[in-house]
């Protein structure tokens, strides 16, 4: 699909990690400004990502954003302030939580628990070192059958060298349990979630909120994960450094993460003052 004139855009629904975050986790100086411009202008910028909630909140602060900020691939929509107010939360089922976990431990996998916004681990290892060191979170080490599974927010399985074997864990998983979200969120994250924890489901929950239309909306990102996101967008981007999977759900195609391609994409659609 070609669009080829900018619109009247109220909210801009962007994933964080590989679309405005670039792999050194790091935003250039064109998309700080960027989106301080369409802040200015009045078009809400929401940020929509897989990670928890305290992961992004101070990515939301260095871009100057006061939107909530919908994590948990939209298991959650939550005000960016201390105590802020919950809009949203779709959780694991807690005997479907405990029964992913099950399967972990019986096949030696690695797997990020978050319970009410905390992260647990079984091991102190390089793999979570790895995850969290580049998202400056905490963690706490102890047996997953020590703790009461409850409010799960959701379970990634991780494999830093083997994305075939993710894409395994994600078609196995999703055929065993056709009633959960399970998706790629990168090459080599299996995240397993409430059905309804889906981007499409937050975006679409904020612009009944906030009374914006689907035509309203453009939404952007990279990854599998995003192909919900896109789904709530009036106008949906794919990014350049994107997957084959999320391109062929995209009105068009932008330049890569490392090349700004979500100001190219913002600059083309949107009025800003």
């Amino acid at each position: 699909m070609s669009i080829e004139t900018k619109t009247n855009i109220k909210m801009v629904a962007t994933d964080i990690d590989g679309t405005i975050l670039k792999w050194d986790f790091g935003f250039t100086p064109e998309v700080k400004n960027c989106i301080k411009k369409l802040s200015a202008s009045g078009v809400k910028v929401v940020l929509v990502t897989g990670r928890m909630h305290k992961a992004a909140t101070f990515l939301a602060d260095e871009l100057g954003l006061d939107t909530p900020i919908v994590s948990y691939q939209g298991g959650m929509i939550k005000e960016n302030k201390k105590d802020g107010e919950v809009f949203y939360r779709k959780d694991l089922d807690p005997e479907k939580a405990k029964e992913i976990i099950k399967w972990a431990q019986n096949n030696n996998i690695h797997i990020n628990l978050y319970m009410d916004d905390i992260l647990y681990v079984e091991n102190d290892n390089e793999t979570i070192k790895k995850y969290t060191d580049a998202r400056f979170i905490e963690y706490k080490v102890c047996p997953f059958d020590s703790l009461e599974i409850k409010n799960v927010n959701k379970i990634l399985a991780i494999k830093y060298d083997d994305a075939d074997t993710v894409t395994e864990w994600v078609n196995y998983l999703s055929k065993l349990y056709p009633e959960l979200y399970i998706v790629k969120s990168t090459p080599y994250f299996c995240e397993v979630s409430n059905k309804d924890a889906k981007k499409s489901c937050a975006v679409e929950y904020l612009c009944k909120k906030w009374g914006i239309k689907k035509d309203e909306v453009l939404t952007i990102g990279d990854q599998n994960n995003d192909i919900e996101l896109l789904k709530a967008g009036g106008i949906k981007v794919a990014m350049g450094n994107g997957t084959n999977e999320l391109k062929e759900c995209a009105d068009f195609i932008t330049d890569t993460v490392e090349n700004n391609g979500f100001v190219k994409a913002v600059n083309k659609f949107c009025y800003m003052r």
